[in-house]
């Protein structure tokens, strides 16, 4: 059985920092494309930022220099470390595994930026 666990959100204020980890399990991570999604109440859901099984990484539009991603094939953890943040990043955060024939989501993890 595939299950993508985030965790990692939480509380944060305007300007603060955080990280988010994705831990895999029942897949080989290293197989896989692996990226990071939001999507807010009544919207579609939006890329954040990929990862390549080769490195290779890209970010949604205004989110590249805020935002990394990274991943540990050995620890079969996809990280997305998140700097200063701003109230508008608030919504929910999905981890997702993709390959040529596989994709799988997570459950979310909840991110209020507030003052």
């Amino acid at each position: 059985q595939v299950q993508l666990v985030e965790s990692g959100g939480g509380l944060v204020q305007p300007g603060g920092s955080l990280r988010l980890s994705c831990a895999a399990s029942g897949i080989i991570l290293s197989m896989y494309a692996m990226g990071w999604y939001r999507q807010a109440p009544g919207t579609q859901r939006e890329l954040v930022a990929v990862i390549t099984s080769g490195g290779s990484t890209n970010y949604g539009d205004s989110l590249k220099g805020r935002f990394t991603i990274s991943r540990d094939n050995a620890k079969n953890t996809v990280y997305l470390q998140m700097n200063s943040l701003k109230p508008e990043d608030t919504t929910v955060y999905y981890c997702n595994a993709k390959s040529s024939f596989r994709s799988y989501w997570g459950q979310g993890t909840r991110l209020p930026v507030s003052a």
